[in-house]
């Protein structure tokens, strides 16, 4: 079926559906056994409202047309209700047409905007460019000659941790700040592994979400995500390195192996985020922050998401997932080696090594040699040294500028208002002067009498002279 074919069906199948909408709507102002002055009294009361039209859209119907559809029923049925097809006469010349269809079965590769510079240079016009797509579009010019459409099947992991998919969701404004939800679903069970709710979309909230959900449903095999900022970050290769997950990056520009977690996410904006009053709304659950939000998820996750049965697997998520259990999950040390940060620096001559403006001592065996500093990114005093894999001790700080890593930002910035004290320095500043004059003379306060009563003498001098003059 050609798209032309595809348009002209979409089109039937609308114009019975508003067949069918405005025959509901007349139906009973239609009834033939009904008097006029009934059949009109019902008539003015449809066209004094509004109604929901046949796509969702509120629709208000004049008397007129009510009784113009109510005629036309009773005269051919309910073919009498189908709007007529509308069939646009072209305002585009044939040949101009014909010619831009040629140019492009000549080389397929030339765009519309191609084509149109060509027509205006031959002709000295040309249709825009979406009119000739559109007309391209129908003829199935657009594809290149042999292809055809490309089909993507469902896919669904044969077992629980085989693949986990992750993704970002951006949420409302909670305490005038946006948030972001980093969660993990289990792609054969759709069951949520790990999730966080947190202020910024960066490589320390999704550790936040992704630690808890390997200490506590064990290591997938693979991770499935996309290609923003926080996935592509070297210290979530560096975990997965450590335990051994293999992550797979979609394609850009090819979002379909997301599909679950996008599902699931709309489902949160429809059945969660639409309970909460975020910033500006007055009606639904208060959060004060991204702490309280976070509980209300994980109760919102585990008593009702992994609870009910999905529509496509048939069963809940959280049954389906323990069905490969027990999981072997990973130690703590392991865990804390595999979400620690590492940087590659060369020991200078003087047997230290700089990150960050920071300064640290290694052993002099080590002068001139690349070595690996490994850190927690939100403490960068305790820097431990490696050497082709091996510990080489902790570096000896010897100046230390910075305390984080700079990617490494708290939830709650340090540039928050502070709680007010109540102290008014000003005023106690005006107290205390005020209290050193008692008992001394105010010599302003005497200025400003004095200069008081020359302006009271003047104002008097003024006077006395306009009496005096004839």
């Amino acid at each position: 079926m050609t798209k032309a074919e595809d348009e002209a069906r979409r089109r039937a199948e609308r114009a019975q559906q508003v067949a069918l909408w405005r025959y509901q709507l007349i139906r009973e102002a239609a009834d033939p056994e009904l008097t006029t002055r009934q059949r009109g009294r019902l008539v003015r009361a449809l066209a004094d409202q509004a109604h929901e039209g046949p796509f969702g859209d509120p629709v208000t119907v004049s008397r007129g047309t009510l009784d113009r559809w109510i005629r036309a029923w009773r005269e051919r049925g309910f073919e009498g209700l189908v709007p007529p097809t509308r069939k646009p006469t072209p305002r585009t010349p044939a040949e101009v047409l014909e010619l831009a269809v040629a140019l492009k079965k000549e080389r397929p590769e030339r765009t519309g905007a191609q084509i149109a510079r060509i027509l205006r240079s031959t002709l000295g016009w040309s249709p825009n460019e979406r009119t000739l797509l559109r007309h391209f579009d129908g003829l199935e010019l657009r594809r290149p000659e042999g292809s055809s459409p490309q089909a993507f099947g469902r896919f669904e992991a044969d077992r629980p941790n085989e693949i986990w998919t992750g993704d970002a969701l951006h949420g409302p404004k909670i305490g005038g700040r946006k948030t972001f939800l980093f969660a993990f679903i289990d792609d054969h069970s759709r069951a949520i592994v790990g999730h966080r709710w947190g202020y910024f979309e960066d490589t320390v909230r999704l550790a936040a979400a992704l630690r808890p959900a390997l200490a506590a449903r064990g290591v997938p095999e693979a991770i499935y995500v996309d290609n923003g900022s926080a996935f592509v970050d070297a210290a979530l290769k560096r975990a997965a390195a450590k335990l051994a997950i293999r992550i797979i990056h979609s394609a850009p520009g090819q979002p379909e192996g997301r599909g679950k977690i996008e599902r699931f996410f709309r489902t949160v904006r429809q059945q969660f985020l639409v309970e909460i009053a975020a910033d500006g709304q007055t009606s639904g659950t208060r959060v004060a922050d991204t702490a309280q939000l976070n509980q209300l998820f994980t109760a919102w996750v585990e008593s009702h998401y992994h609870q009910r049965v999905h529509s496509e697997t048939r069963q809940a998520p959280l049954a389906r997932w323990m069905t490969g259990a027990p999981f072997a999950t990973p130690t703590p040390a392991q865990l804390r080696e595999a979400f620690k940060w590492s940087e590659i620096r060369q020991v200078t001559k003087t047997a230290t090594v700089r990150l960050f403006g920071n300064a640290y001592c290694v052993e002099p065996a080590l002068v001139g040699r690349k070595v690996e500093l490994v850190f927690d990114p939100f403490d960068l005093t305790v820097m431990e040294v490696r050497f082709n894999g091996e510990s080489m001790g902790l570096a000896q700080p010897q100046d230390i500028g910075r305390h984080a890593h700079p990617k490494a930002k708290p939830e709650t910035p340090a540039d928050q208002p502070a709680a007010p004290t109540g102290i008014d320095y000003l005023r106690l500043l005006d107290d205390t002067h005020t209290a050193s004059l008692a008992g001394r003379i105010n010599y302003t306060a005497l200025t400003s009498a004095d200069a008081s009563q020359d302006s009271d003498r003047q104002r008097d001098d003024e006077e006395s002279d306009g009496k005096d003059q004839p």
